[in-house]
């Protein structure tokens, strides 16, 4: 195949793809994962180079339709690549657990420390299962997956304004029965 050949059968499958073809996007993905997971290594290393690779997918999926076709496909994918990069790097030194001294004895986690998490994470999921469902997806996207209340907004077709709402009427519930638990 001639470049010129190659490139107008990169853009069918574009089309395609574009077009909510998923076999095509994914024949788009098996061209790109390589790339885009090579990108990822570089940019955050290879801890968390696979979970920003597959989200970097995901989110250009969701933004197929929105694109323009003023870059090369390629292009646009290192962007993308490079904002979730950027994205779950900050997400991860947020999230980052520091043990507190004292909880680790031999190597382990001290059983009752290991009692008093397992209580706290059973006492959450039994408070965010009495939230309302519109409320626990919020809470769920926004600070399980780190989504922000654009994207939130977005996947559950409700205005941003909504999505604020709901989540700090669910942020406000769950301290309300978390602190009831005690």
């Amino acid at each position: 195949m001639t470049p010129g050949e190659v490139q107008r059968a990169e853009e069918e499958v574009l089309d395609r793809a574009r077009n909510g073809d998923r076999e095509a996007f994914g024949d788009l993905v098996e061209r790109y994962q390589d790339t885009v997971y090579t990108l990822a290594v570089r940019l955050v290393g290879p801890d968390l180079a696979a979970d920003v690779a597959q989200e970097a997918l995901l989110r250009a999926w969701r933004a197929l339709p929105r694109f323009r076709g003023e870059a090369a496909f390629g292009t646009w994918l290192h962007r993308i690549t490079v904002n979730t990069a950027w994205t779950l790097r900050k997400r991860a030194r947020r999230h980052a657990v520091q043990p507190l001294e004292g909880d680790f004895e031999d190597g382990g986690l001290r059983p009752e420390r290991a009692g008093e998490l397992a209580e706290m994470r059973a006492g959450l999921g039994r408070a965010l299962c009495a939230l309302t469902p519109g409320q626990r997806a919020v809470v769920v996207l926004r600070d399980v997956y780190g989504w922000s209340n654009a994207e939130t907004a977005r996947e559950l077709g409700i205005t941003e304004v909504t999505a604020k709402v709901r989540l700090h009427r669910a942020r406000l519930r769950l301290r309300t029965l978390l602190e009831g638990s005690r």
